[in-house]
């Protein structure tokens, strides 16, 4: 289970090792919910897409390679794009080699963005969980240090910064709306909140890792398909997310393709915030009426990244 304390200590990892103006402390605009048309009291803007790499996982990945002994064959990691984009750009800084293995249905716009970071990129299989296995094997032969991109302690942790930063800026939300893919992000902030403030998961109806799991009991197997699958296409929740879910989430809720992209243009056409899928789960519960706050709440939705091809704004 990660504890406060696991991402106090990722905090103060990061501010102390980490590489000086690395990482950035990404805003938090905070709005009446009329808005952006919805009934919340404010919505909170956590504007993580404008953090080094475009999105969350740069502070995970950080955080595991400052972490570990990091051996002359450098680190590797397979993803369907942020995470492997995270991992380049700390890479790069910390001076190592990086060898990323993503999916066929990864964007075109990841892959250059990996090779302008200088990492090595392997396209093998057409979801990640096959990328995730050529990694392995190929980790296997060269010893690199494995980055996962959402279930080992250190990444998690330092995804979990991210809610140790709206916190300290702002307090308390009552509740936060977190985009779930493997669970890594989730697991980061339910972690720091302990139900301090209310965590509800948001997943495309064509990956629902965590709600299929709970509807086993367990983590499950799903098919990943839809307009999030390149980066919140996980195949099966995290041992670590589900652990940190079952212990600290109420509810899982699914979004359909049509309401996720709707409000994607929102925030484009009305705050020029340009976003991933992935980015767009919060405000999407929110219009769709999937997630309805109480009188007077303040929601925070976390905008996760922003690592896309811009023709798709259009």
């Amino acid at each position: 289970m990660i504890l406060r304390s696991d991402i106090e200590a990722a905090s103060a990892r990061l501010q102390q090792q980490g590489p000086q103006g690395f990482l950035r402390a990404t805003p938090l605009w905070r709005l009446p919910g009329a808005t952006l048309g919805v009934a919340a009291a404010e919505v909170w803007l956590k504007l993580e897409h404008l953090q080094v790499s475009g999105s969350f996982k740069a502070r995970g990945m950080l955080n595991r390679l400052l972490a570990q002994p990091i051996p002359p064959s450098g680190v590797i990691v397979a993803s369907g794009g942020n995470a492997g984009i995270a991992t380049a750009a700390a890479a790069r800084v910390l001076g190592v080699p990086c060898e990323v293995f993503v999916p066929e249905v990864s964007p075109e716009a990841k892959r250059q963005k990996l090779r302008e970071l200088g990492a090595r990129v392997e396209v093998v299989g057409a979801t990640y969980a096959e990328a995730f296995e050529a990694c392995m094997a190929r980790q296997q032969v060269s010893g690199a240090l494995i980055t996962h991109a959402y279930d080992q302690p250190e990444v998690v942790a330092g995804a979990g910064t991210l809610a140790r930063e709206i916190e300290a800026e702002a307090g308390l939300p009552d509740s936060v709306l977190v985009s779930v893919g493997g669970g890594g992000l989730i697991g980061g902030i339910a972690a720091w909140f302990e139900q301090r403030a209310r965590v509800v998961a948001l997943e495309p109806e064509g990956a629902p890792t965590l709600f299929r799991a709970r509807e086993a009991g367990q983590p499950v197997d799903v098919a990943v398909s839809g307009i999030a699958a390149d980066s919140l296409g996980a195949r099966r929740i995290g041992a670590i997310g589900w652990q940190v879910t079952q212990a600290q989430v109420g509810q899982a809720l699914l979004l359909g393709d049509d309401a996720i992209a709707k409000a994607r243009k929102t925030l484009w056409s009305e705050f020029k915030l340009a976003v991933e899928p992935a980015a767009a789960l919060g405000l999407a519960a929110l219009q769709s009426g999937a997630y309805v706050p109480a009188p007077g709440e303040k929601v925070c939705l976390v905008l996760c990244g922003a690592n896309f091809d811009p023709a798709t704004l259009a």
